[in-house]
């Protein structure tokens, strides 16, 4: 096992595991934006994903300790605890999974002419709703994937899957998501 980058998170996440506040405020700093979007995606609904992402971080404070180098990111580490928090608040009944699309869409920025923003308006929201439209496993892979940037092995540890899983998986999303996707689209 290789050691971490110096600099890096892991060494964050050590002076963390050392007593030090201002370690773990840099780590929240560093990955609120990708667990909170996310968690919006997941859960549709802002005050929700605040809440849920709130959750994420204080349950990774508590568990701060347990928590060791793997080769990979510690954001993978911060998703896994957000995306468990989303399954039990769906797994308790009170909630329907869905996925919106007008809070996710606000990443588009286009800088062409207004032509060329209704389009490619119109392109992310028709992928968007293809994309609700998958089923759990590959959507959550598609989010996780294209969405939230991760890798294919932070992917595969958020998701409790090898990676040549993962691979299949979003192989066979993204062919899902061509046939759903309207033929001008393509």
């Amino acid at each position: 096992m290789e050691a971490p980058e110096p600099g890096g998170s892991w060494e964050l996440v050590r002076a963390a595991q050392e007593g030090d506040r201002s370690a773990f405020a840099l780590l929240y700093d560093k990955y609120v934006d990708v667990v909170f979007r996310y968690v919006l995606f997941r859960v549709g609904d802002r005050e929700l994903a605040e809440d849920v992402t709130s959750e994420t971080f204080l349950r990774a404070l508590r568990r701060i300790t347990s928590v060791t180098y793997q080769g990979r990111d510690v954001g993978a580490w911060f998703v896994t605890i957000a995306r468990n928090l989303v399954l039990d608040h769906v797994k308790s009944s009170r909630f329907r999974l869905e996925v919106t699309t007008a809070e996710v869409d606000d990443s588009g920025r286009v800088e062409a002419g207004p032509e060329q923003q209704v389009l490619a308006g119109a392109t992310r929201s028709a992928l968007l709703e293809c994309v609700s439209q998958l089923g759990d496993d590959q959507r959550e892979c598609i989010v996780l994937r294209f969405l939230q940037g991760l890798s294919v092995a932070e992917t595969a540890v958020v998701m409790s899957r090898n990676e040549g899983a993962v691979k299949a998986l979003q192989h066979r999303a993204v062919r899902r998501l061509a046939q759903l996707l309207p033929p001008d689209l393509r």
